[in-house]
């Protein structure tokens, strides 16, 4: 069985988007400062332009991944990424009402009704052997507070943004320790942390 792994990109005082959903340009302004190619799948996303380091470490995680976990904001606010995410792997959307053109589950999105423990059981039942990776803000937080989290990924970005939305916002289970950080990897205009989640509720 794969592990959970959450995370994002986030700015140096803590956001991973800044008031109002803004910041976005700046946070990933890594995803197009390199000489590596990575293709996705999504047609609404180009490809990225990442550093050699950047790029190494993607690929790694992309090939890990399973399926997704996301929240309805995300995805609404994506447009479903144009009908198929850009890693490649099916999404499980937690949300409180399934989109009313998406009638049926497809092999793109999966839609849960039932909170993030069986929203994060669907992504595993999908993912197989491979890793689950629930997206951070609030999928973050309830994946954290359920006891669900083995792994948290940091792309830390060299700005700072003054207000906005941390990774795991109104945290009940706060002080949590990890252990770590497990890797460093620097890339250009960004710093790739990675930890892993001791504390367990």
């Amino acid at each position: 069985m794969g592990k959970v792994i959450t995370g994002g990109t986030m700015s140096l005082d803590g956001y991973i988007a800044g008031p109002g959903e803004s910041g976005f340009d700046l946070l990933f302004e890594w995803y197009g400062n390199g000489d590596v190619e990575i293709p996705t799948a999504s047609p609404d996303v180009p490809p990225m332009r990442l550093s050699a380091a950047s790029a190494e470490l993607l690929r790694a995680d992309w090939g890990s991944v399973g399926a997704l976990v996301v929240g309805r904001h995300l995805y609404d606010m994506t447009n479903a990424w144009g009908g198929r995410h850009p890693i490649d792997v099916p999404v499980v959307v937690l949300t409180h009402r399934r989109p009313d053109d998406r009638p049926a589950d497809d092999e793109n999105f999966v839609f849960v009704t039932d909170g993030i423990e069986a929203a994060v059981a669907r992504a595993r039942d999908l993912a197989g052997d491979k890793n689950v990776v629930v997206n951070g803000g609030q999928m973050a937080r309830q994946a954290l507070e359920a006891g669900l989290l083995d792994e948290v990924g940091i792309e830390l970005v060299p700005v700072v943004l003054g207000d906005g939305k941390p990774l795991f916002a109104g945290l009940g289970v706060a002080p949590t320790r990890f252990e770590g950080p497990t890797a460093v990897v620097e890339g250009t205009g960004v710093t790739h942390l990675r930890y892993r989640v001791t504390d367990r509720q």
